[in-house]
């Protein structure tokens, strides 16, 4: 025998080798001369781990073996010993390894791996033909279905063969490690399409999925199947409840196969074709049928009467369907549908009907469709939307005859008012587009005091409605073009949805039920009543005409006790706003660019959100709960007045006619008040006596802060953030006074402090913790910069660009060296311990007067890791030795011609826009060894050509950009 890999491609996965068989019988073949080389764990393929039971069936195939090689025997003879295979899951003897005879031979040892047993194989085998039968997967849509795609096909004459294959199978192949209760089980998730894939496994995944429980509905929709193949399906499984022929070309002889076959059949769906007479008399044969479905299909030859007779029917739809008239006598059937069906005539004999379906049976005239449904006592659901023929007389008809009916759904019937109707049991009633709608058909509605669903979309002529229904819990009112007055009153109302009424103009709702009201771009309301005790989310947005009196609705007492969040963007009409609430969380004001004055007391609130409002001058926010605010988008704010015991931050930047504020946030700690030009010295000593906590203060641009506010910062004790940038101060000492513990200190543009302003700094020892000092733009001299660079070593992060009066930075010089190592002689220099600075990052940007810097291993920047000299114009010398340097910027440094580097862990090096020539480059980066980025663009003396010399000098880089090609890697 030899066996067929390509068939068998999944045996590859155990640890069986496949040889040639020599000598015939059944028995599992032991390779003798192997066993004599590996251990028995190799052999089986166990991985070394045993149970108990597996070790006794080992034991016994060594004996055997034993005995073998003592006396000789040869491959075409071997020692038989009765071997108990009883090893399967949870100890359980499987129903497939009772006993088997061991031949000892000189073959390979194959095992079960679901049980952890040896397997018996069959030497006789035709290994070519094992899968030639395998079930495929089902035809996708619209596709052929083949002979072989169906479980167990026997078309063509294939049974023996088929069968002959399945017996040999039994003993070759490989299950999986699964019961055949476990497997039934996880088959039982899937469809139709993946039990004929999961079938094409194995023999034991093939029996599984075949199994009738899940072929009980036998659906070929859309499928392309012959009429022979169906015919085997239903003789195969002869206990089918459910056959779907939707689609199917020859579905009519399908469909009579399938009434003949099954005689349990009990759901029957089919469409897309014609179907004879003698289809509708043979439906009274099927005795189990409860539902047929008839879609997209032509009854008959079209100008005949069509009956439905059946006496255990339940479920009925004809869908779609061309016929000229139907009689229907189905004493059990409780759902008929008719939806779309062309049909102008319509008998039905139907006692215990409860569900109706005519829905756009245009052609079904007034008297056709009142007798249909007074035909039916029982009616508990009718929806004849689009019937365009209803009248008011045949729902009064219906009313008085089925008193049971809780569903109607009348929409798109322009006939009908509701005059005169009364429908006591209605639950659910849909009016959508009916033209005849009026006022005066709510006299009808309040009727049905039931009432628990109401949609009123698109019923043009309604222009008010007032409703008292204790169970009503959903309205609908949509696109009601005339619609001005909405007042309902349920306790139990939980869903209003009120959309394109553009004349509505007063609401007055009443409901304990309700959580949620939308009421978007009502541009004509003005008057707005709740009594909504769980109302707690409205939206008003884009109501323009809403008045100043909302705000009472909203506040204690004003009907709406747990509201939470509250929605008013582009109010324009709102200017005076005043809420008073224990329960709002939530209040949104953007765009109403008409609000002057806004008042709030609400202890709970934590958003609020005022974008837009830039027309707001007072603001009162007392008390409220608040952790942040933003008023920067409040130009014209001049007075404010905030309690707010858990702000953190607040933000007044821009405020600029803002000159009196009351703040009392006792965990306040971020204040930005930058360009509050009319914030005074009484304003921030009261701020910062009420704020003790506050970190990080910003006051740029605020002319009118003098020394007696400055003065003021001793209150705060934790300030660490200080930024006077743009103010007119002459004397910094308040702040060295009062600030002991500050951290960052910006003064960019103050322009007005002088030469002597900083001595305190370099001289006195001020600000001891200020680590990062921003000078940018000022007017201090050479010596002063000099001075300040030497005397503030403790100093990380300094910035000083655009300093119109900073020469050179040399740090190599004599007055340097003394700064760095004290006062000291030239004899003594040795015994002299050196100081380090601790400065990171320095940015000289625009320094126009700065020719030369100089910053040599003498001056110890052990830690300077960037350095920005872009557009210093004048500066032409730069030699630079720090071992942590990583970031070096000179852009257009237009007049640079020295380059010396001794920065080896430099990553970037910009030179945009340098007249350096490319030999100065590349003498520059030689010591840079971890260069990776070097920009050379508008660099007139660096052409494309020097690319190749420059990575030959520093072979690190990664990224050159020039001006010709933007990146090169």
């Amino acid at each position: 025998m030899e066996n067929d890999d390509s068939a068998l491609g999944f045996w590859a996965n155990f640890q069986n080798v496949s040889g040639g068989v020599e000598g015939e019988g059944s028995g599992l073949q032991v390779n003798y001369e192997r066993a004599n080389g590996r251990d028995n764990s190799g052999r089986f393929g166990f991985g070394g781990e045993f149970d108990e039971k597996s070790e006794y069936l080992l034991q016994c195939v060594n004996d055997v073996e034993s005995k073998c090689a003592a006396s000789g025997g040869s491959e075409s003879q071997g020692v038989k010993v009765d071997v108990n295979l009883n090893l399967g899951l949870g100890g359980e003897p499987s129903s497939s390894s009772s006993s088997s005879k061991i031949a000892i031979g000189r073959e390979n040892c194959d095992y079960d791996i679901q049980n952890k047993r040896l397997k018996v194989h069959s030497l006789s085998l035709d290994w070519s033909t094992n899968f030639e039968n395998e079930t495929s997967c089902l035809a996708a849509e619209h596709t052929e279905v083949r002979d072989e795609d169906l479980p167990y096909s026997s078309v063509a004459g294939n049974n023996t063969k088929t069968d002959n294959d399945t017996s040999k199978m039994d003993d070759s192949e490989v299950r999986m490690d699964l019961t055949d209760d476990l497997l039934h089980m996880v088959f039982s998730f899937l469809d139709q399409i993946d039990l004929c894939r999961a079938a094409r496994v194995c023999k034991q995944w093939r029996d599984a999925s075949s199994h009738e429980d899940f072929w009980r509905y036998l659906n070929f929709e859309n499928r392309v199947l012959s009429a022979q193949q169906f015919e085997d399906m239903c003789r195969r499984y002869p206990n089918a409840t459910a056959v779907n022929v939707y689609g199917t070309p020859d579905m009519y002889t399908l469909v009579m196969k399938a009434i003949y076959s099954l005689r349990n059949l009990e759901i029957l769906s089919l469409g897309k074709g014609q179907l004879g007479e003698t289809f509708f008399q043979a439906l009274t044969d099927c005795h189990m049928l409860r539902s047929l479905t008839v879609n997209d299909a032509t009854l008959g030859n079209g100008i005949q009467e069509i009956p439905f007779y059946h006496d255990m029917l339940r479920d009925l739809h004809i869908v779609k369907c061309r016929v000229l008239r139907v009689s229907i006598r189905c004493p059990q059937l409780e759902t008929l549908s008719l939806k779309r069906s062309s049909m102008p005539h319509v008998v039905l004999n139907c006692p215990l009907l409860r569900e109706l379906d005519i829905a756009s049976c245009h052609k079904l005239s007034d008297a056709a469709i009142r007798s249909a449904a007074i035909s039916c006592p029982l009616l508990e659901s009718l929806d004849m939307a689009n019937c365009s023929c209803v009248s008011d007389e045949t729902l009064r008809e219906i009313g008085s005859a089925c008193p049971n009916l809780h569903i109607l759904d009348a929409s798109y019937c322009p006939n009908i008012s509701l005059e005169s109707v009364r429908l006591a049991m209605l639950t659910v009633l849909k009016l959508h587009s009916c033209e005849g709608i009026t006022s005066a058909s709510m006299v009808a509605i309040a009727y049905s005091s039931m009432l628990e669903v109401l949609e009123l979309d698109n019923c043009s002529l309604l222009t008010s409605l007032s409703l008292d229904l204790p169970r009503l819990q959903n309205i609908s009112l949509v696109h009601c073009r005339k619609f001005v007055d909405l007042n309902l009153r349920s306790s139990v109302l939980s869903s209003i949805t009120v959309s394109n009424c553009p004349s509505l103009q007063r609401i007055n709702i009443t409901s304990n039920s309700l959580k949620k009201l939308v009421l978007q771009k009502q541009e004509s309301l003005t008057t707005l009543a709740l009594q909504c005790h769980c109302l707690q989310e409205v939206d008003l947005t884009e109501c323009e005409s809403l008045t100043n009196s909302i705000c009472e609705v909203f506040s204690n007492g004003g009907g709406c006790p747990v509201l939470r969040s509250l929605v008013l963007d582009n109010c324009k009409s709102l200017t005076a706003v005043s809420f008073c609430s224990t329960s709002l969380v939530s209040l949104s004001l953007g765009g109403c660019r008409g609000i002057t004055s806004l008042e709030l007391r609400c202890p709970y609130l934590e958003h609020v959100s005022l974008d837009g409002c830039d027309h707001l001058e007072h603001a009162s926010f007392s008390p409220v709960g608040l952790k942040s605010l933003n008023l920067g988008i409040c130009p014209k704010l001049n007075a404010l007045h905030i309690e707010a015991p858990r702000m953190v931050a607040l933000e007044l930047k821009g405020c600029g006619v803002l000159y009196v504020a009351f703040i009392y946030c006792p965990l306040l700690t971020s204040l930005d008040a930058s360009f509050c030009s009319q914030l005074r010295d009484d304003c921030l000593s009261a701020t910062t006596s009420s704020c003790p906590l506050i970190e990080s203060l910003v006051l740029m641009s605020c002319p009118s802060v003098g020394p007696d506010g400055l003065s003021s910062l001793r209150c705060l004790p934790n300030l660490t953030y200080l930024d006077l940038s743009y103010t007119f101060l002459v004397n910094l000492q308040p702040v060295f006074d009062s600030c002991l513990y500050l951290k960052v200190l910006k003064l960019q543009a103050c322009k007005y402090l002088s030469d002597t302003s900083l001595k305190p700094l370099y001289k006195g020892g001020a600000l001891p913790a200020l680590c990062e000092l921003d000078l940018s733009y000022g007017t201090l001299c050479q010596s002063a910069i000099e001075e300040l660079l030497a005397g503030c070593m403790h100093l990380t992060h300094v910035s000083l660009n655009g300093c119109v009066n900073m020469h050179d930075l040399d740090w190599g010089s004599q007055s340097e060296m003394s700064t760095i190592y004290g006062s000291f002689d030239s004899s003594s220099l040795e015994n002299v311990q050196p100081k380090d600075r601790l400065l990171q990052n320095l940015n000289c940007v625009g320094c126009p007067s700065i020719k030369k810097v100089v910053i040599p291993p003498t001056a110890r920047c052990y830690h300077l890791t960037s350095l920005n000299l872009s557009l210093s114009s004048n500066l032409k010398e730069v030699d630079i030795s720090c071992c942590n340097l990583f970031f070096l910027n000179l852009s257009n440094c237009i007049s640079l011609e020295i380059l010396n580097l001794d920065c080896p862990r430099l990553t970037s090096l910009f030179l945009q826009s340098c007249n350096i020539d490319e030999e100065a480059v590349e003498a520059a980066i030689l010591q840079c060894h971890m260069l990776e980025t070097l920009d050379v663009r508008f660099c007139p003396k660096i052409s494309q050509l020097s690319m190749v010399p420059l990575r030959a000098a520093c072979p690190s880089l990664k990224r050159i950009f020039n001006s010709l090609a933007p990146s090169l890697f």
